[in-house]
């Protein structure tokens, strides 16, 4: 898939908002996915939880060992955007092709904008935002 920008602040119903560590990656993805299950089924449901999971760690491995996590529902998406506190990056460090098993890094945030709609990064005074989004299932 292609990726979209998505506005970092788009509105929509809070679902979940939670500091995290590495600590709370479990119980925090288990929260993800008992929220999903009311918005999104099947693979979808589970590309949306690895997403945010890859997300996460990519917060507590590059940025600053912590970060914040919102959940939220538009009226057409499921969205998740994680701020943390580390250098930043921009889209042009994802490879546009998976890696090689051998490359250092860049797999996660590879495979979160191939499993979701849309995804944007932001650069924070302090840190970097993701936001990504998922289309809801019309069934």
């Amino acid at each position: 898939m292609t990726a979209q920008t998505i506005p970092a602040q788009e509105e929509g119903e809070l679902l979940l908002e939670s500091r995290f560590c590495a600590a709370d990656l479990a119980r925090i993805r288990i929260q993800v996915d008992l929220h999903t299950s009311r918005t999104l089924t099947g693979s979808r449901r589970a590309q949306f939880v690895l997403a945010v999971h890859e997300v996460m760690c990519n917060a507590v491995r590059h940025g600053g060992g912590e970060g914040t996590l919102r959940l939220f529902r538009t009226a057409n998406s499921l969205c998740c955007q994680v701020n943390d506190k580390g250098p930043g990056f921009d889209e042009n460090m994802i490879p546009l092709a998976l890696p090689s098993l051998d490359a250092p890094g860049s797999r996660g945030l590879w495979l979160v904008r191939e499993l979701t709609d849309r995804m944007d990064i932001a650069r924070c005074a302090v840190g970097a935002s993701i936001t990504f989004a998922m289309g809801l299932d019309t069934t």
